[in-house]
């Protein structure tokens, strides 16, 4: 029979806190914490007032290709690479650390949720991990930018600096500036 230590118990219980606090779905719970599922069930259901949205994770590298995700998950994983290289984080810390970072430089709109999720950011930085993914600096403003390992990106442009003919263009733009033209008559 193997000892359980409290403290290491209460560590993980309090790392659980913090990720469902920042959003993390129940699959990253139980890749990151040992607690069992039906503690996180429980914990997740005793924070959020919930149960844990069901559903597969986000298993394509697509969505942070494309212009607005791209921008954020950059920032993200800028913020991150420097936290590994130069603050000595690692693991699932360096990912909540980047993360809140992300949020403070990128906070939502009252009442949205952020454009990159915890779950995506650890999604993220996994693909990296495992060479799907890099950055590439733009050859206009010399930012770095996620991009494809496999594609071609010598004179790479960001979506900052070659900006896709419908961005901005979306319905909520469509409505906020319908709005404003009511206030304005």
């Amino acid at each position: 029979m193997s000892k359980k230590s409290v403290v290491t118990e209460a560590q993980e219980i309090q790392l659980a806190i913090e990720l469902i606090r920042l959003g993390a779905r129940l699959q990253l719970l139980e890749t990151e914490v040992s607690l069992s599922r039906e503690r996180l069930l429980k914990l997740y259901k005793e924070l959020r007032g919930m149960s844990p949205p069901k559903g597969m994770l986000p298993f394509s590298t697509d969505w942070f290709l494309t212009w607005q995700p791209n921008i954020h998950s950059s920032l993200f994983i800028n913020i991150h690479k420097f936290l590994v290289e130069h603050a000595g984080a690692t693991g699932i810390e360096a990912v909540m650390k980047a993360y809140k970072l992300y949020l403070e430089q990128m906070p939502p709109a009252p009442g949205e949720e952020p454009l990159l999720s915890l779950t995506r950011a650890w999604t993220l930085v996994r693909f990296f991990q495992s060479k799907m993914l890099s950055v590439a600096a733009c050859s206009c403003c010399q930012g770095k930018f996620v991009v494809n390992c496999l594609d071609l990106n010598d004179g790479y442009h960001c979506g900052l600096c070659h900006m896709p003919s419908r961005a901005g263009k979306t319905k909520k733009s469509k409505d906020a500036a319908a709005a404003a033209l009511l206030l304005a008559a």
